[in-house]
């Protein structure tokens, strides 16, 4: 079981995105309450003279969006 890892990016390849796996993860809500959530660790990886680190953290951000809401990928 792998909780999270860095991969290394092989030519031709400009990106690579790791994806840990799911985890029990305690998180207070509200400043008052906890409670248990599933959570995993993402980590993309880039090889900057492809992609800049601004357009591949825009990338994770909608992603994550995406995960977080499936609906959006609807519309």
């Amino acid at each position: 079981r792998v909780e999270q890892f860095t991969g290394i990016i092989n030519p031709p390849q400009s990106c690579l995105l790791a994806v840990g796996c799911i985890k029990k993860q305690a998180v207070v809500i509200n400043n008052q309450q906890i409670c248990i959530q599933d959570q995993f660790s993402v980590n993309l990886s880039c090889d900057h003279r492809v992609v800049d680190g601004y357009v591949g953290a825009k990338f994770l951000e909608t992603w994550v969006s995406y995960i977080e809401n499936p609906a959006l990928m609807l519309s």
